[in-house]
């Protein structure tokens, strides 16, 4: 098996607690299993958050879809002017002072 030689710092009481519980040629075995299962983990979270965000995409982009009338006007105020949008805002809102007289 091939691998890399790492030195890694323990803090006193760390160490002081793996000493009675760790053979002294097994720390370096132990120390592997415990990342390997923390990377696993991490593996875990990292695909469910991925996994949740793709999910979140896919409703978003179903609700855009769905709107089907924001995507009418949308392509109304596409095509029109912003000289057309305001003579069209002044006369609705001209239209709207008479009928509130």
């Amino acid at each position: 098996m091939s691998g890399h030689n790492v030195n890694i710092y323990f803090p006193e009481e760390t160490y002081q607690k793996i000493k009675p519980l760790i053979e002294q040629r097994k720390v370096s075995a132990f120390v592997n299993q415990a990342v390997k299962k923390e990377l696993e983990e991490l593996e875990k979270k990292l695909k469910k958050e991925k996994e949740q965000l793709k999910q979140r995409l896919i409703e978003v982009y179903q609700d855009r879809n769905k709107n089907e009338k924001l995507k009418k006007i949308l392509r109304v105020y596409g095509e029109m002017s912003w000289e057309d949008i305001s003579t069209e805002l002044a006369a609705r809102e001209k239209n709207n002072v008479k009928f509130k007289k």
